[in-house]
């Protein structure tokens, strides 16, 4: 009897096992216009497992049992879907049709725009990249967020130093001052910390970005003058996830990500580590480095409770380590024991604190509370001087959502410090600020093809004191293909000692600030776009969206220099600083294939200066185009962007240039292994200009307008042992 039931046991544990494997493939559409549909839900109860459907309205979930499972389809402002599937399915791809139900709110969470509708339904201009992309610049560059910044259209990632690799976001041709970084809505890297900022994020544990161009401060305060950029994370589900992501390039680079995520009941962790390791590395053959020595290593643990399904609260510790060295090769490898040589050295230490919490008092209020501490301290060192600080700062934010039939509220107040403490120089440049603001914020749907967004915030910086900040955005939907928008707001910028040019000169002989005689920069700004979307056919999908813009600064900080001493200083300048342009997104969809143009004019002129001149390093004309094959095996993507000439800071034009990259993707059940080819054609800039100007012992490097790396060729192998499901959302309006 024993060994009879036994056996059962045994076979009905052979048959679960085995019975795992069954697929469920689905596209989600519009019942009216048959339009793939974005951030559908689908979620078996029973067996806690979803999925999201992406750009094209499509979801994969794997591992399904066989039996008879109830799953649920729902999504916000269209009529709920309640069905029970058997399984193996007659069919593996199926087909939903979603109805949309008349004054219902819509929305899933958007966390850039604080607001719960859906992107299409936001009077603001949000682009998104999602997790399906994010995924494909990991593998072109597994280190840093730089990859993804660099190849959106009208933002610039310029590189402002050869030997430690630091570069800054540049949107639509501002300085990277002006924008804002987030990460889960918590400021990152202001000030003296947002040196080597873009350097030092990885980006296996994010989610999707989220990014607002134009002036965003009414929401988030001074520094978003030219727009923000909001890092989402990835969260714990109950089924759990680990991804290990190991990358190595010729140009001798090792990099390994991994990260874990579960959620238990009511409590939930997430942990992400990474480690990059860069060789030294000359395509010049020049003696000096382009790619200097460096070891980069961060630990990001997260801890989630739900004490109720109304509340929510995490806790999460970041924490980096970085080191860098470049110049001369033989000091590099050897250290400074040799005859003059030039070697620049960069270590810091990033420390932070972010704790969140979120409650639903009822249907539709919401109260959230956050905090962050973070310490950041740097060391930089070249021949014969040393700088040496370390900042610490603060944010505290209270707000409380209501949302109704027809418009949603925010109300909020926070709280911002900043210390900054130089240690090895003697011109006494320390730096303490502390900002309060509050703010209000109103969506409304005025009928069902107009929506209005307008806001309002004061912040009050001591020194430098108070700041009205208004806002105004409307949306008109008059069909379900086209929508346009129309926004604009103030903002500003208090001054700071950390500017690209301040950089530049590694902070040496710059003079504190002069509080008596600078005032804080502002600015006003305002963009119109327009999005269509069609089929043409049954099975070709185009969208285009165009977008105008002008953003003006006032007041702007400007580095000169005191010919008497040699010492440079900080002034406002007497004129405006305008940018204004254009920016052109289009897309195919083909089955499986995709293919997307770009175009973006920049007009940055200086109208402080004779002649208004374009800004240095701002390309007036970029494009780029980017083919994708996907399917449940393979990714193949070739992309190619043309860079237009740029002016130097001394007037010289500079060569205009295109790269070309070539990317190809296998996936297995286990994970994926993936091969890329980043500037195939090898351009860079000591191909036009010298990138290092002798004498070597004492040597100039000028202005970075190419890449500077040449081709990189990469490899690598991303393993998921709990399965390779690639269902997360994904969307780029």
């Amino acid at each position: 009897m024993i060994r009879v039931i036994s056996l059962v046991a045994f076979l009905a544990t052979f048959n679960y096992s085995f019975g795992q494997n069954n697929t469920l493939r689905a596209v989600v559409i519009e019942a009216e216009s048959n339009e793939p549909i974005i951030g559908v839900k689908f979620y078996f109860e029973e067996l806690k497992k979803g999925a999201v459907s992406d750009i094209d309205g499509k979801i994969t979930i794997t591992e399904i049992p066989d039996g008879k499972h109830e799953i649920e389809i729902s999504m916000h402002g269209f009529q709920e879907i309640d069905t029970i599937l058997s399984f193996p399915l007659a069919s593996n791809d199926l087909t939903f049709q979603l109805e949309e139900v008349e004054q219902e709110i819509e929305g899933v969470t958007v966390t850039v725009s604080r607001s719960t509708r859906t992107i299409e339904n936001l009077p603001t201009r949000i682009e998104f990249i999602g997790s399906e992309e994010l995924g494909e610049k990991a593998i072109m560059n597994s280190a840093n967020i730089s990859m993804v910044l660099r190849e959106s259209t009208g933002i610039q990632m310029q590189q402002t130093s050869i030997n430690s690799g630091n570069m800054g976001i540049r949107i639509q041709g501002l300085d990277g001052r002006y924008t804002q970084l987030l990460k889960d809505g918590f400021p990152l890297y202001g000030g003296f910390a947002g040196g080597l900022s873009v350097m030092q994020i990885p980006p296996l544990d994010l989610q999707q970005f989220g990014i607002i161009k134009g002036s965003s401060s009414t929401l988030y305060g001074g520094g978003a003058i030219a727009g923000l950029v909001n890092m989402v994370s990835r969260t714990p589900d109950y089924e759990p996830s680990l991804d290990i992501m190991l990358t190595q390039t010729h140009a001798l680079s090792s990099t390994a990500n991994v990260f874990f995520s579960q959620r238990k009941k009511k409590i939930g962790t997430t942990i992400y580590a990474s480690g990059n390791y860069q060789h030294a590395y000359d395509p010049d053959n020049d003696g000096f480095s382009n790619l200097g020595q460096s070891t980069t290593i961060t630990l990001n643990p997260k801890v989630f409770f739900y004490p109720s399904e109304k509340t929510t609260v995490w806790f999460g510790i970041n924490g980096t380590y970085d080191t860098r060295a470049g110049g001369d090769l033989l000091a590099i490898r050897n250290g400074t024991s040799i005859e003059n040589p030039y070697l620049e050295r960069n270590e810091t230490q990033r420390a932070s604190t972010q704790l969140f919490y979120a409650t639903r008092f009822s249907e539709g209020k919401k109260l959230t509370i956050k905090n962050s501490v973070a310490y950041f301290d740097r060391n930089i060192e070249i021949p014969n001087y040393t700088f040496k600080g370390n900042q610490f700062n603060t944010f505290t934010e209270l707000n409380y959502q209501l949302k109704k039939e027809k418009t949603e509220w925010i109300f909020g107040a926070n709280l911002y410090t900043n210390s900054f403490n130089e240690i090895a120089d003697s011109l006494e440049r320390d730096q303490q600020d502390i900002t309060t603001g509050i703010f209000i914020n109103n969506i409304v749907d005025l009928s069902d093809k107009w929506a209005l967004e307008t806001g309002v915030r004061a912040d009050y910086s001591i020194d430098w004191g108070i700041f009205p900040l208004p806002k105004l955005s409307i949306l008109w939907k008059p069909t379900s293909k086209f929508t346009s928008r129309l926004g604009g707001g103030l903002g500003y910028k208090i001054p700071d000692l950390f500017t690209e040019e301040a950089e530049s000169r590694f902070f040496q002989n710059i003079l504190p600030l002069n509080k008596n005689n600078l005032v804080a920069e502002r600015s006003y700004g305002g963009n119109i776009d327009f999005n269509y979307k069609t089929k043409l056919g049954e099975k070709v999908v185009f969208s285009i969206n165009q977008l105008f813009y002008l953003t003006s600064i006032d007041n702007a900080l400007l580095l000169n220099t005191d010919t008497t001493t040699g010492y440079f200083y900080y002034e406002n300048a007497s004129g405006n600083v305008l940018s204004k342009g254009a920016e052109t997104n289009i897309k195919f969809k083909y089955k499986d294939f995709r293919w997307i143009l770009t175009y973006a004019f920049i007009d940055a002129t200086l109208n402080y200066l004779p002649g208004n001149p374009q800004k240095p390093l701002t390309a007036r004309h970029n494009a780029g185009t980017v083919l994708m094959y996907e399917s449940d095996k393979w990714r193949i993507g070739y992309e190619a962007y043309y860079t237009g000439n740029q002016s130097l800071s001394d007037g010289t034009k500079t060569t205009d240039f295109v790269t070309m990259g070539l990317m190809v993707m296998r996936n297995f059940e286990w994970g994926s292994i993936f091969v890329n080819f980043e500037n195939f054609t090898d351009r860079r800039q000591a191909r036009y200009s010298p990138v290092v100007i002798p004498p070597t012992s004492n040597p100039s490097f000028p202005e970075i307008y190419a890449p500077t790396d040449g081709i990189v060729i990469s490899g690598g192998v991303i393993i998921k042992p709990f399965g390779n499901d690639d269902d997360d959302d994904d969307d780029d309006d």
